[in-house]
This record gives structure tokens, C-alpha cells and sequence, in this order.
């Protein structure tokens, strides 16, 4: 089995963000990521979850604020 491993280039492109909110979301443990030397690197599988589940949590979020209102 392979899974992509990708820079942090490619996150940003693929999340569609500036590289330095892969840089901080990486530096504080927030995003799914590794070092190799001093370059961050991240497996696609785990930013695929990473996206799952922050959904997840902003419709929890949602479906919590409409039973409040």
C-alpha cells in the first residue's frame, strides 16, 4: 500500500490556503503532519481525515447552535 506524501506546497494548493497557514497549522499540532529533516510533510490519507472531521465538527456546531435558538 502507498500513500502520497505531500509538501507544504501541495497542502496549500490542495486546501487552498497561503503556505504560512500550513506552516502554522502544522507548527501548533493542528493539521496532521510530520518532519523530515526540517521539512513538514503529510500523508494525503490523513489530510483526507483531518478534512472529514473538521466537517464534522462544524455541523455539530451548527445543528447545536439551531437547538439553542
Amino acid at each position: 500500500m502507498t500513500d502520497e506524501i505531500l509538501t507544504i506546497k501541495q497542502v496549500a494548493d490542495y486546501l487552498k490556503v497561503n503556505e504560512r497557514t500550513i506552516y502554522r497549522l502544522a507548527g501548533n499540532s493542528e493539521i496532521p503532519a510530520f518532519k523530515v529533516g526540517n521539512s513538514w510533510r503529510f500523508k494525503r490519507s490523513e489530510l483526507e481525515l483531518w478534512i472529514a472531521t473538521q466537517q464534522d465538527q462544524y455541523k455539530t456546531t451548527i445543528a447545536v447552535k439551531a437547538a439553542d435558538a
